[in-house]
C-alpha cells in the first residue's frame, strides 16, 4: 500500500494473516435503522452491520494480542447491498488478509439466510491500551 501515513505503522507485530472469526446475531428491533436513527425502516441498520463486522475483527485477533495490547478501528470500507428483516440470523465473517506494521487489514463478508448482505474491508491498528488512553485523556 502506498500510504504517506504508513510510517506510523512500521513496527512489526506477531499477529499473522489468516486469523479468522465469525459473529452471529438474530436481528431484533433495537438493531434496525428506525431504532438506531440511520433511517426509518424496520430492517437491519448499516451501522449495526459495521458494528457486527468490527466485533468479528476483534474476536479474530483476541487470542494473539500481547499483554496490554488492543486494536482500534481505523478504516471501514463496507457495502451494504441487501436488507435483512427483524428475526433473521446474520453472520459476519472476517479474515485477516494482511499485516502492515501495526495495521491489520480484514476482508469482511456478512450473510443472512438469503445470502450475501454486505462485503468489504476493515482496518484496525494495534496499540498499547494504556498509551492510547493517555493520549485520549490529554
Amino acid at each position: 500500500m502506498n500510504d504517506p501515513c504508513a510510517a506510523a505503522y512500521v513496527r512489526s507485530v506477531a499477529i499473522q494473516p489468516g486469523l479468522a472469526a465469525s459473529v452471529t446475531i438474530l436481528v431484533e428491533n433495537h438493531d434496525t435503522a428506525a431504532a438506531i436513527g440511520s433511517g426509518d425502516v424496520p430492517v437491519l441498520a448499516t451501522p449495526r452491520v459495521v458494528a457486527l463486522a468490527e466485533q468479528a475483527t476483534c474476536e479474530a485477533v483476541a487470542g494473539s494480542l500481547g499483554t496490554g495490547q488492543t486494536t482500534v478501528g481505523s478504516e471501514v470500507q463496507l457495502t451494504h447491498i441487501s436488507p435483512t428483516p427483524i428475526g433473521a440470523k446474520v453472520t459476519a465473517e472476517v479474515v485477516l488478509e494482511s499485516v502492515e506494521g501495526r495495521r491489520l487489514c480484514f476482508r469482511v463478508t456478512v450473510n443472512d439466510p438469503r445470502g450475501l448482505i454486505a462485503a468489504g474491508y476493515i482496518t484496525r491498528v494495534l496499540v498499547d491500551r494504556d498509551r492510547f488512553l493517555e493520549k485520549v485523556e490529554g
